[in-house]
């Protein structure tokens, strides 16, 4: 996901030369040259921008003029304001009108790169902020979930339809994908918002302590009751019940579980009569329960009451698209919550090696990933080398005869068939290309020079990807500029190497 800027100003120079160092520093740009097509584009849900660059100095709606109006219309986006009148007065007015910089024109691309990546990084904490306070709240909303896919809008859109409710739904998904996250962002949806949130993780409770802890106790109970204790029914009365990995709750808890969710009410242990609850229920697993039916170690008529409204979220690997705005999600938090203030980013290099990643622990893994790179880095940004868990090896597919999802160890005829043809396919293309594979010695059997190395990677890169220079220089893991410059050492031509 990339980072949109809106650019506003008149001349049209400036926003050719704007446009060009907001896309060389890795952002998208959009430009426009007045203030009242600014405020259509920030009112659109089509784009959302991160940021804005106004000129101050414009016919019809000025720039002062803009920030006011982005006030009264409660458009929270960054704006750094661009201006060739650098006088104070000017400077503490945009200031005071919701400026978080300024630029004098002609401004040098390392002002603008650090002016961007500094209100970027302050929009970040501040929307970061935003978020832990609503989610402490119980008013984490959808909006609040970071995503471009469309893949997660479907999940999204469900989700919005079911808040409207107060329908029983079934959170499916592996581990580490956002389950809670889509159940909390439920509750901040509905008219229970500000109404009590209770996770309880039913495969982390002991099976003696499940009853006790699902609906509680009166005092004398049992052994060791010495007061009573209500249950996590009774603490999220009014507001919601979330219960993830429910398949691992005990088949005669499954009874009592089914009982509160048909009759809305529930019997703590010891109590003379039953306890009237008005709660609602999300539940989460990530193994199937109809699977668990058949198997005998889920209640059939259980798993209908909770499976009213099933919403499966998508692993990571099936929406990459995401994983560059998470992973700058998670950069500008960690840098907040580990006081990492000189941490401004990430870098190109180090998004494409977490995108290529397949994330077996999905978005739990990369937020643990980016957690510890904060905490190793020594720079500005997040480069490749605070990843040294993350392989280019551990992009590419699975070994072969390895099925993620099969349950069974031996494969099938028709399996073996076509991982063997897969083989001498193998064999086929290595055989093909033993030729493109360069020599490490040479004929008086010693190591060949580092400089001669490198200009054969090139040549067998630049044949290999038919020239494309933005494939190669993301294979060999440098910049473009770096591509044609060792080019230019090694006497490599572009459409000329054999």
């Amino acid at each position: 996901m990339k980072v949109h800027i809106l650019v506003v100003d008149d001349d049209p120079v400036q926003r050719r030369l704007l446009e060009a160092l907001i896309e060389k520093f890795g952002y998208q740009a959009t430009c426009v040259e007045s203030g009242e097509e600014a405020l259509f584009l920030l009112q659109e849900e089509e784009v959302t921008y991160s940021l804005v660059l106004l000129d101050l100095v414009m016919p019809d709606l000025d720039g002062m003029a803009v920030l006011e109006q982005m006030r009264k219309k409660n458009i929270d986006v960054p704006t750094i304001v661009l201006t060739s009148q650098g006088g104070i007065d000017t400077v503490v007015s945009a200031m005071r009108a919701g400026a978080v910089d300024f630029i004098v024109k002609p401004a040098s691309p390392e002002r603008l790169n650090v002016s961007i990546q500094n209100a970027l990084t302050l929009s970040n904490l501040e929307t970061e902020l935003k978020r832990v306070k609503r989610s402490l709240s119980g008013q984490l909303t959808f909006k609040d979930v970071v995503t471009s896919s469309d893949r997660m809008q479907r999940v999204i859109n469900l989700g919005e339809r079911a808040a409207l409710s107060t329908i029983p739904v079934l959170l499916e998904g592996e581990s580490g994908v956002g389950k809670e996250m889509i159940a909390r962002a439920i509750q901040g949806t509905s008219t229970r918002k500000n109404k009590p949130f209770i996770t309880v993780n039913c495969g982390a409770i002991p099976p003696t302590l499940v009853e006790s802890i699902l609906f509680g106790h009166e005092k004398g109970a049992f052994t060791g009751a010495t007061e009573k204790q209500i249950g996590k029914f009774q603490e999220a009365h009014g507001g919601t019940l979330f219960l993830d990995e429910v398949g691992e709750l005990p088949l005669d808890i499954q009874v009592k579980l089914l009982r509160a969710v048909q009759q809305g009410e529930i019997d703590p242990l010891g109590a003379r009569k039953p306890v009237k609850v008005d709660i609602r229920i999300i539940s989460a697993t990530n193994r199937s329960l109809m699977d668990m039916v058949k198997e005998g170690t889920f209640r059939e008529d259980l798993y209908y009451r909770l499976n009213v409204f099933p919403i499966m979220i998508p692993p990571l690997r099936a929406h990459r698209e995401d994983i560059a705005g998470l992973a700058r999600h998670f950069t500008a938090r960690f840098a907040a919550e580990e006081g990492r203030r000189a941490i401004k980013g990430i870098t190109r290099h180090a998004l494409e090696l977490l995108t290529d990643y397949h994330w077996p622990g999905n978005i739990r893994q990369l937020e643990n990933a980016i957690f510890r790179a904060v905490v190793l880095c020594d720079g500005s940004e997040l480069t490749p080398a605070e990843f040294p868990q993350i392989t280019p090896k551990d992009t590419t597919a699975p070994p072969l005869y390895q099925n993620a999802h099969s349950t069974s160890q031996v494969p099938s005829s028709e399996e073996i068939t076509s991982m063997q043809n897969g083989d001498e396919e193998a064999i086929n293309f290595s055989e093909k290309n033993q030729d493109d594979i360069m020599q490490l010695l040479d004929r008086t059997d010693n190591i060949r020079p580092l400089n001669e190395l490198e200009g054969d990677i090139i040549r067998t890169a630049y044949k290999h990807y038919e020239g494309q220079m933005s494939e190669i220089a993301r294979r060999l893991g440098i910049g473009r500029s770096t591509l044609y410059r060792k080019m230019k050492e090694h006497g490599i031509e572009e459409e000329n190497v054999a």
